[in-house]
């Protein structure tokens, strides 16, 4: 990894000219022709102070972040890349632009103040960039799974701490002499951003140019490895995996974060692809602060330098690429070892007639009904006489709402079980699997 300099700047991108950043079905690409690429990228980007990179293709996306870093601009990544919400930032951001590439669906509407990058990326010679350690490279916006997207102003210091941390994290699932990996995730978000966009920056690791989505997808690009890849992925990819049946090439690993990973989905995907399943803790707001390998431990290992530390509305996270501490929604409990047990979020947490549940234990028995495939537990906006009714939403095809009622009842008291029970052919999940809040309630209220 490549350290600042006296001025305080840095590289983009660490590493011998000939090292492979990313690869696909026609090979490697090596640094010397990425920085040639982002040089003439960066040349035809038009003036402005933000970026929105919305670029389907994960190498367009390496090539457009450091690109538009090159010319001091800062990439913001929306929560979504769904029209309303990328112009909701491009209002709040009157600076800025989108920039695109070609796997754009061509019947789309284009978004506003649209920059196409070209099939076929421009090359210039010239030497390999540098950028401030205190240039701010990213703005990231939470999920909105819990309310209202929030701005998470990150710079290219903290940057480089927090992969720094990752490929401790990563400590046995990488390969000396490089590392190939291939990611469902999308590079908008801040795992795929850290796992995807980050480590092949910054450490030994070439990524695959692709964004795979559909079991037979993720196995091609897995078969385009030199090496067993590392698969970074969601829970949400993994089970969908594991339900298609379809053959795997060797894997050095496979890593999962976005949303928690049962110990039975965990253990079952070690057995099935003979590797090591590690879970990755973090947050817009934090980065990646903790692992755990799943199907044995369920307690959680902060990384190198991290401290944690519980309070009553949360727990505040300590970390070196943290400038100042960062206090989460997540109520945990340390063991003696310095390691932590997730006990639910503040806003998760229910008390009724005197008795206290989780929203999330309750989705954790909801899904252990026998039939339901998928499902989640809310809570209610307040009704006119200011109750916060409970609610489910439940795939569970050949179950109706009483049987599903009738599977809870056993395992739920009374007072927790939802009022109100309504299954779909599916969530509304997003690109990671997240449910965001205002889409479940409008699913309920339709």
């Amino acid at each position: 990894m490549s350290g600042a300099g006296a001025s305080g700047c840095s590289a983009l991108v660490a590493g011998a000219p000939a090292r492979a950043v990313a690869f696909g079905p026609d090979g490697p690409v090596t640094l010397e022709r990425f920085v040639r690429e982002v040089r003439a990228v960066a040349a035809g980007l038009p003036a402005a102070g933000h970026a929105i990179n919305l670029c389907e293709n994960r190498y367009d996306f390496l090539v457009g972040f450091c690109a538009a870093a090159m010319r001091g601009q800062t990439t913001l990544l929306p929560a979504s890349r769904a029209p309303a919400e990328v112009s909701h930032v491009v209002d709040h951001y009157p600076d800025s632009y989108c920039l695109g590439d070609t796997a754009h669906a061509p019947d789309a509407p284009k978004p506003p103040r649209y920059h196409e990058l070209p099939d076929a990326l421009p090359q210039a010679d010239g030497v390999s960039p540098r950028i401030g350690d205190d240039a701010l490279v990213a703005i990231g916006f939470t999920s909105g799974s819990t309310g209202q997207p929030k701005p998470n102003p990150k710079t290219w210091a903290s940057f480089r701490a927090s992969t720094a941390q990752n490929v401790a994290a990563l400590a046995g699932l990488l390969h000396d002499g490089g590392t190939e990996v291939v990611a469902t995730v999308p590079p908008q978000h801040m795992y795929g951003m850290e796992l995807s966009v980050l480590l092949p920056l910054l450490a030994d690791v070439a990524v695959h140019a692709a964004r795979p989505f559909f079991p037979e997808d993720i196995a091609a690009a897995l078969r385009d490895a030199t090496r067993p890849p590392l698969l970074v992925t969601t829970p949400m990819h993994l089970r969908a995996l594991l339900g298609s049946g379809v053959a795997l090439p060797p894997l050095a690993g496979i890593v999962s974060a976005t949303a928690p990973l049962s110990s039975e989905l965990a253990a079952e995907a070690e057995v099935r692809y003979g590797c090591e399943v590690r879970e990755m803790f973090g947050s817009t707001e934090t980065c990646v602060f903790a692992i755990r390998r799943t199907a044995r431990d369920a307690a959680w290992t902060p990384l190198p330098g991290v401290r944690i530390a519980p309070q009553p509305d949360g727990t505040a996270v300590h970390a070196p690429h943290l400038a100042a501490p960062v206090v989460l929604a997540d109520l945990v409990e340390l063991d003696p070892l310095g390691r932590f047990a997730l006990r639910g979020r503040s806003a998760d947490l229910l008390e009724i007639a005197g008795k206290r549940a989780s929203l999330g234990d309750l989705t954790r028995r909801l899904l252990a009904v026998p039939g339901v495939v998928d499902g989640v537990v809310v809570q209610l906006e307040p009704d006119d006489r200011g109750v916060r009714r409970i609610a489910a939403l439940a795939v569970a095809p050949g179950l109706d709402a009483a049987a599903i009622v009738s599977g809870l009842r056993p395992h739920v008291d009374p007072v927790f079980l939802p009022r109100r029970v309504r299954c779909v052919a599916q969530l509304p999940r997003n690109e990671t699997g997240k449910l965001p809040r205002q889409a479940l309630l409008a699913l309920l209220g339709a």
